[in-house]
């Protein structure tokens, strides 16, 4: 499976925020968009999740920063599930901290969410290639 990157990203107003990704260039995967998310496509290796503040509420109980603040969940896809863990082991031995976030296993997704020593959020993420594909 090929290496990707997801940008996560809270907003007040995900009309106007896709409106403002696609003016830019993104394009929309109506696939992996509703109501409360949306998938802006940069490229075959990187996304920018936008997701409602009350769908960001179910990823993470920390608070929202304030506009003027510099916070995303930054997401890194991972080729297996041992991957996840080593990744988020690793951050703990290195002068992070792991698992900042309960565990979440969907069984086609499997991810852990960990901090690097400034704070900063990374979440090592598997999903099962055929869920990726729609297969």
């Amino acid at each position: 499976m090929q290496k990707m990157i997801f940008v996560n990203l809270p907003v007040t107003d995900l009309p106007r925020s896709v409106a403002f990704y696609e003016a830019l260039g993104f394009t929309n995967n109506p696939r992996f968009t509703d109501q409360s998310a949306a998938c802006m496509v940069w490229s075959e290796a990187i996304n920018v999740m936008l997701h409602t503040h009350e769908r960001w509420r179910t990823f993470t109980s920390r608070p929202i920063p304030a506009a003027e603040a510099s916070e995303v969940m930054l997401a890194l896809s991972c080729e297996s599930r041992d991957a996840v863990d080593r990744m988020n082991e690793a951050a703990a031995r290195h002068g992070g901290m792991a698992d900042i976030n309960p565990r979440q296993d969907l069984g086609f997704m499997y991810n852990r969410n960990l901090a690097d020593p400034d704070g900063h959020v990374w979440e090592a993420a598997w999903m099962d290639p055929a869920a990726m594909s729609g297969g």
